[in-house]
């Protein structure tokens, strides 16, 4: 049973159990309207009893009703004589009996008990009593449900105005209900939206950097031509070099974007084998190793059919590779092993370089990262970044780890079929 329904249940049951208190309580008071009644017509009944046997059958026989009637139904019934003049005028009431019997003139009273509470308040008391204990019960209710509601309000505003770092799920005063897995859900969105916010900005910091070496050596290129025309063959040669690594730049960032932005697109997948995908880039990959003396495996032997976009598995696999090249020591292997283990490939590609240290394993996956004891071998740090986004929209894995030995070893993990995403309007 929800947690919540079961707070309003108890909330409400206890406020029946109160009224019922209040209402037993009452009526033991004998303050209902009821019972009040009740005892006025008992107390009347035996007061005309105790005076139509007085008047009938004289003093003695009316004592010793009074004395049974005492100890069957006590009413504080007393049987006195009076001797005051003018006091046997008929002026009976509701609590007595004037009797004139044999010139002895009696007076027969039972009066009625002191209450606290009066008769006249005493018939309202219920209501007065069930509307108190509504209201209280309605405001701790209202209060109970209202409070998160304002957090929420207040951290969905703060979200409204850009300011991701509002946090809410420490106000919910220890509560362990739906409410409270709400705030904790906006909590984990607003945290969310703030890595994303970061990472955006930093995006937009890293690619304007890198924009803006090679147009400075541009601009150098530039200004070496209007001092010395003569050098006008090498500055253009220079020139074709820094417009080239431009447009890999803008190529590789444009890519990482349509990555990122269709990560909810459904995918353009054909059935391909992702081991001659495979082998193809290490035919590639081993030709540009040679020049650094560099010898990596020159073929798997084995075949993996999959549903899969061909071109972003070829780009996922090209960019690992190409990385454990760039990164590797000179006159060292690179070992690239693939084990098929039902519908899942996972392809392991080992380096001999100088690794990266433990606590940048995951970092180097991010755009612009690279490891801080990499040396500079002319890339922009977005390769890691667009196998890691290529792999997962498949609905596969990448990760990274430092083998004992030394180097780098990045894994994939690639299913045969593209895990399903949910609608996005779902």
């Amino acid at each position: 049973m929800p947690r919540l329904f079961t707070k309003f249940f108890l909330i409400t049951w206890l406020t029946l159990v109160a009224v019922a208190i209040i209402i037993l309580t009452l009526n033991f008071y004998q303050t209902l309207p009821s019972a009040s009644k009740l005892e006025r017509q008992k107390r009347e009944v035996v007061l005309d009893l105790t005076e139509k046997l007085l008047a009938k059958d004289g003093e003695d026989a009316a004592r010793r009703f009074a004395r049974t009637s005492e100890d069957t139904v006590p009413v504080g019934l007393t049987i006195s004589r009076t001797t005051e003049p003018g006091a046997c005028i008929d002026t009976s009431e509701a609590e007595t009996r004037i009797v004139l019997k044999d010139g002895i003139c009696y007076r027969i009273s039972a009066p009625q008990p002191y209450t606290v509470i009066p008769a006249t308040f005493g018939r309202f008391l219920p209501a007065v009593g069930i509307l108190i204990s509504s209201a209280i019960s309605a405001a701790a209710l209202a209060l109970y449900l209202i409070r998160p509601v304002v957090h929420l309000r207040d951290g969905l505003s703060a979200l409204a105005q850009g300011r991701f770092d509002v946090r809410i799920g420490h106000k919910m005063a220890g509560r362990k209900d739906e409410v409270s897995a709400l705030a904790h859900d906006f909590d984990s969105s607003a945290a969310r939206l703030q890595d994303l916010q970061d990472t955006q900005q930093r995006l937009f910091h890293d690619v304007s950097h890198e924009l803006r070496s090679p147009l400075s050596r541009l601009q150098a290129v530039g200004g070496v031509l209007r001092q010395n025309p003569a050098k006008l063959d090498a500055m253009l040669d220079r020139m074709d070099r820094e417009v080239e690594r431009l447009d890999t730049l803008v190529g590789e960032v444009l890519t990482l974007a349509r990555l990122t932005a269709g990560s909810r697109l459904p995918l353009k997948t054909q059935t391909l084998d992702v081991i001659d995908l495979l082998n193809e880039i290490l035919a590639d990959a081993a030709f540009e190793a040679q020049a650094r003396n560099v010898s990596i495996t020159p073929i798997v032997d084995d075949s993996f059919l999959a549903e899969v976009e061909g071109e972003l598995i070829y780009r996922a696999l090209e960019n690992i590779i190409r990385n454990a090249v760039k990164y590797t020591a000179e006159h060292s292997h690179i070992t690239v092993q693939c084990e098929t283990k039902g519908d899942l490939l996972k392809v392991c590609v080992a380096d001999q370089g100088p690794g990266v240290r433990r606590d940048e394993v995951e970092r180097i996956f991010q755009p612009f990262s690279r490891g801080s004891d990499a040396a500079p071998s002319g890339g922009y740090g977005l390769g890691l970044a667009i196998a890691r986004q290529a792999i997962e929209r498949h609905g596969g894995r990448v990760c990274a780890s430092l083998p004992h030995t030394g180097g780098l070893t990045v894994t994939l993990e690639i299913p045969r079929q593209p895990a399903t995403r949910p609608p996005a309007n779902a």
